[in-house]
């Protein structure tokens, strides 16, 4: 019995000094609540409730183009606002994103409210039709989280 202990204790230390990992490549992130968030190395994928959302002077006060990090919406680029708690993942100010479904990648340039979560809403210029064609729906959106990215989410929120 004490050989075996010894063995395996052995080949324990044997593979954490040689610098083999034991562990999956893909990790289900065990910290948080939401069980559908996944992460490859630094790729994080997520599902989330995406809706779509529209800025013009008629809907909006004076401002319509300015987004809660002062960035200037454009209707030529492709960006999504997300609901605060998503900046805890990785998801702040102009980070890149890719929608299953979508084509493109769409940057981060606006903050929602802080009733909603786990919600994206995506930018349609003045649109309204576009906007309400799109609705409301499920979609998986992918992401990577640099180091720095981690650090700023705290300041942001």
């Amino acid at each position: 019995m004490q050989k075996i202990y010894l063995y395996t204790l052995l080949s324990l230390v044997v593979l954490v000094l040689s610098g083999c990992s034991i562990f999956p490549k893909q990790i289900k992130l065990s910290k948080s609540h939401d069980s559908n968030i996944t992460m490859e190395k630094k790729n994080f994928s997520m599902v989330v409730t995406a809706s779509a959302y529209t800025s013009c002077r008629r809907e909006t006060d004076n401002t319509p183009y300015l987004a809660a990090w002062n960035n200037r919406l454009k209707h030529s680029v492709k960006s999504i606002a997300v609901s605060r708690d998503l900046l805890k993942r990785g998801l702040t100010n102009k980070t890149k994103v890719t929608i299953d479904g979508l084509p493109g990648t769409y940057i981060v340039l606006d903050k929602m409210n802080k009733r909603w979560k786990k919600k994206i809403d995506i930018y349609m210029g003045c649109n309204l039709k576009k906007a309400r064609r799109w609705g409301k729906r499920k979609v998986t959106i992918r992401w990577k989280r640099k180091s720095i990215e981690a650090k700023d989410s705290k300041k942001e929120s």
